[in-house]
């Protein structure tokens, strides 16, 4: 069982690395994981994890700590209704006021372990292939583990299962054992990079629409904030920002104004 220095301990290393804030009430979250985690490495329990991190915390071990608390729940075509809007309202909006040559860029943050990205490279291999040579979809997440799957694109049956249509299973999966693994066209419209919101996007550009969803509601208002403002300064003019269902963005810049598209919530900056 969990002690009160060991949560105070394992719940600061986890807010300091990635924002991720664990109140009281958490503890039985981290000592379930950690002591998963202690297991997976040979370790008896979460104490011996914790001794071990508090006489020597390497950047490797920090890593698996801060990745385990991650949570990493995701599915394809989450919600549905942003996917509805991105086909039938945001990416012909963006395309009407683009020159016919120039990139598409979208931004899936905290992609987890790579359905939303690949959701979005379907929806755009189905619905426009004229444009998938200007197209390019920027996956990351801070769980180097979830990138490594996403990169994959390597998923089990009860995965596939939740949100993919079988028409799309038939035409961009093809069976491997007991993992079904997605094809090169749609997988070749998506750059998986290791990311944590907290560090600056220098380097990234900037984006004509940017999914940011259901990771927000895991950070302190300070955090939610700064994130906010870096994720607006990364959409391009006239560019959509859309978070999940249930998160409300609190502070955010008077450049962005709240729209609804069909049953979809969204945010667009001025343009």
């Amino acid at each position: 069982m969990i002690t009160a220095e060991q949560f105070r301990f394992f719940a600061e290393m986890v807010r300091q690395a990635s924002g991720i804030s664990l109140t009281e009430g958490k503890e039985y979250l981290i000592d379930s994981r950690l002591n998963e985690l202690a297991k997976v490495m040979g370790l008896r329990d979460i104490t011996d994890l914790f001794n071990k991190a508090r006489a020597n915390l390497t950047s490797q071990l920090k890593e698996q700590i801060v990745d385990a608390m991650t949570t990493n729940e995701t599915y394809f075509f989450r919600d549905q209704h942003p996917f509805d809007s991105l086909k039938a309202n945001i990416l012909p909006d963006i395309l009407k006021n683009r020159p016919a040559t120039s990139r598409i860029r979208l931004w899936s943050a905290a992609c987890s372990t790579g359905q939303e990205p690949y959701s979005m490279a379907m929806l755009l291999s189905e619905s426009f292939q004229s444009i998938l040579s200007r197209v390019e979809i920027l996956a990351t997440d801070i769980s180097k583990q979830a990138l490594e799957k996403g990169i994959q694109g390597r998923f089990t049956q009860v995965e596939v299962n939740r949100g993919l249509p079988i028409t799309l299973l038939i035409k961009y999966f093809k069976q491997n054992g007991a993992f079904w693994m997605i094809n090169e066209p749609p997988k070749k419209l998506i750059t998986f990079k290791q990311l944590n919101l907290l560090t600056p996007l220098a380097g990234f550009g900037s984006f004509d629409c940017i999914f940011c969803r259901y990771v927000l509601i895991y950070f302190e208002q300070q955090t939610k904030q700064q994130i906010l403002d870096k994720l607006v300064k990364a959409l391009n003019p006239s560019g959509y920002l859309i978070l999940g269902a249930t998160e409300t963005p609190v502070g955010l810049s008077s450049e962005m104004k709240r729209v609804t598209l069909g049953k979809t919530t969204c945010w667009q900056k001025a343009g």
